[in-house]
């Protein structure tokens, strides 16, 4: 899309004014605006606009919050909000939609515009994001052949419905309609999976069909293949690279595939996310500041990735398959300029100083501090067996996936009677992602997928069933193999050169723990739910510390805060004050290994990031 506007010599001599905007017109009314391009620069209202935006993802943060957030957005010196939709949170079963509440996208984005943000919309569908199959929703693989990101007509048709129902929320939010979106995301990063220009195309036209008539852009890495594989001729190019990387390169990439178009950084990584096991990342303020510098000075948009990463709430954090799985912490902290509490961070002040530096003129004050807490340590005294608790199974004669049995998220409880004693090697083929084998109370041992453990020596007693626990640990979010994702056990089990028939599949989304029945001082031998309680005069934030805790989930209140697990390397999670009472508040705990000590745990107001040896 290209306006007509000044020649290109207003536009070289109008450099600095490009990021110059009048306070008046960064703070949009409700008036309608025209939005497009023109040779290399976006146009607001037939000015040069320099967009500076931050990424930042609203079910990552309580919407209490939003507005502090954005507000601090608003002090680092940007002017644009860039955020993704959430297909699998907005559809968790199929025509079955959710906008409310954390997931009320219209509101999101009416509050960025309040707080004087334009807004970059990205709906997908795939959207990557460390997030569980890439924003995908898990039904889509009940399906045993669907083929997702392709032109497979039943993943159009749920694509295609989907759009069409972010279109009637949001697309009356556009620029030209008085509202913030200046422009609206054509898939993501296409280019370093497919290339399929006929899927592109459908994807394309959905997202027109669903109303959105602003500026679309595609966003890829740099690479040749990468821009001739997932960009459009009518859609701005947009390229993500990491402060890591030289900007002059990738853009002379852009340039080589594409001149005289805007140029922008659709994600500048000024972070990056976590595997479990490994050691939190960090990266110095300078290399962000670096780079930015250099784009701020040759008039190019950038969108800081994430500019806030919050956290992974739930069961939502997704994985990466590369030569293992690696499946990512809850924390999406990402070393970003505001850190998973929303404070602003070393790397903050930097970039500020840059961004104010070259604006030439005094930035918005920074909100209040949000408040912080500590939580005397406290025990959980009340224990429940997880499979205590058991839904009726689903009978096959081989373990049935999750998908298979309409279940998204959480575990799988696969159980066979044992007729007769017996020992030797038992192979579980296709252990997605961490399971433990019991008999009775006794602990047959664990299989981890990222080590690609599939074999355990045990000796079974005759009378008490074989249970193998399954934990999905969070679908693949890139890669091409996307739509092997099928959770549980995906394969045969074998006991000793015999594949074991007739089992009963127990779901187990674990999504209503309260409804476990809770003893008092009992002390499970396998996994289970334990509960307590902490007292909080005035709620605030606080991070509680699972340290001394084995593997599970936590559950404060009724909202799910996430997954822990001893490897590190997050030993903490982020709990939020809005989602705490004056008084008691209700903590429950899955974990999955035995205790070697009291069950307790404290608030603190600081993350701890810990990955021990060995």
């Amino acid at each position: 899309m290209s306006t007509n506007g000044p020649n290109r010599r207003d536009f070289l001599q109008g450099a600095m004014a490009s990021v110059v905007l009048a306070p008046a017109l960064e703070a949009q009314s409700a008036a309608p605006h025209a939005f497009g391009w023109h040779g290399t620069d976006f146009l607001l209202d037939g000015q040069p606009l320099q967009i500076r935006s931050g990424e930042m993802h609203y079910p990552r943060v309580p919407r209490a919050y939003w507005k502090d957030r954005m507000r601090k957005m608003r002090a680092l010196g940007l002017n644009a909000l860039c955020t993704y939709v959430f297909w699998n949170l907005h559809e968790p079963r199929p025509g079955e939609f959710d906008f409310t509440g954390d997931l009320d996208l219209a509101e999101y984005i009416r509050t960025a515009q309040a707080e004087g943000l334009w807004v970059l919309l990205r709906p997908g569908p795939f959207i990557c994001s460390e997030w569980d199959f890439g924003g995908l929703p898990a039904w889509l693989l009940a399906s045993s052949d669907l083929l997702v990101r392709s032109t497979d007509p039943r993943f159009l048709a749920a694509a295609e419905r989907y759009l069409r129902r972010v279109g009637q929320e949001v697309s009356g939010l556009q620029v030209a309609k008085g509202g913030p979106i200046l422009m609206v995301q054509v898939e993501n990063e296409y280019g370093s999976y497919g290339n399929d220009k006929t899927y592109l195309r459908a994807i394309h036209d959905m997202i027109r069909a669903a109303g959105f008539d602003t500026q679309l852009y595609t966003s890829d890495g740099s690479s040749k293949l990468q821009l001739e594989s997932g960009t459009l001729d009518d859609a701005v190019a947009v390229v993500n690279f990491g402060d890591g990387d030289d900007p002059r390169r990738e853009f002379a990439n852009l340039a080589a595939f594409r001149q005289n178009v805007p140029r922008m950084t659709g994600e500048y990584w000024v972070g990056w996310f976590d595997h479990w096991g490994e050691v939190h990342h960090r990266t110095p303020p300078e290399h962000a500041v670096k780079g930015l510098e250099w784009m701020l000075g040759q008039g190019i948009s950038f969108s800081l990735y994430m500019v806030h990463g919050g956290s992974s709430f739930g069961y939502m954090s997704g994985a990466n398959l590369g030569k293992v799985y690696e499946p990512i912490i809850s924390a999406y902290d990402y070393d970003s300029p505001l850190d998973e509490a929303g404070r602003p961070t070393a790397k903050f002040h930097a970039i500020r100083a840059a961004i104010g530096k070259h604006l030439g003129r005094e930035l918005p004050a920074l909100p209040e501090p949000v408040p912080m807490m500590t939580v005397p340590r406290f025990e959980l005294r009340e224990a429940a067996p997880l499979a205590s608790r058991l839904p009726r199974p689903f009978r096959s004669a081989r373990p049935t996936t999750m998908e298979a049995l309409g279940q998204s998220y959480g575990y799988v409880l696969y159980r066979r009677n044992v007729e007769r004693a017996g020992k030797g090697t038992l192979v579980v083929e296709g252990v997605k992602d961490f399971a433990v084998a019991m008999q009775g109370s006794r602990r047959l041992g664990t299989l981890d997928r990222r080590r690609g453990e599939s074999r355990l020596e045990v000796e079974l007693t005759a009378g008490e069933p074989l249970e193998i626990l399954v934990e999905n640990m969070g679908r693949a979010n890139f890669d091409h193999l996307l739509v092997t994702e099928r959770k549980g056990i995906a394969g045969k089990v074998i006991l000793a050169g015999g594949e074991l028939l007739g089992w009963d599949c127990y779901p187990l989304p674990i999504d209503r723990p309260a409804e476990w029945t809770y003893t008092a001082g009992a002390k499970p031998s396998g996994p289970a739910l334990y509960r307590g309680s902490f007292a909080a005069a005035q709620p605030a934030d606080t991070f509680l510390d699972l340290r001394g805790w084995g593997k599970g989930v936590v559950w404060v209140n009724g909202r799910c805060l996430g997954r822990y697990w001893k490897i590190g390397p997050q030993q903490t999670l982020y709990l939020p004050a809005p989602w705490l009472h004056s008084g008691e508040n209700q903590v429950i705990v899955l974990d999955l290994e035995e205790a070697t000590g009291p069950r307790s745990l404290a608030g603190l107001k600081d993350p701890v990031y810990e990955t021990p040896k060995g």
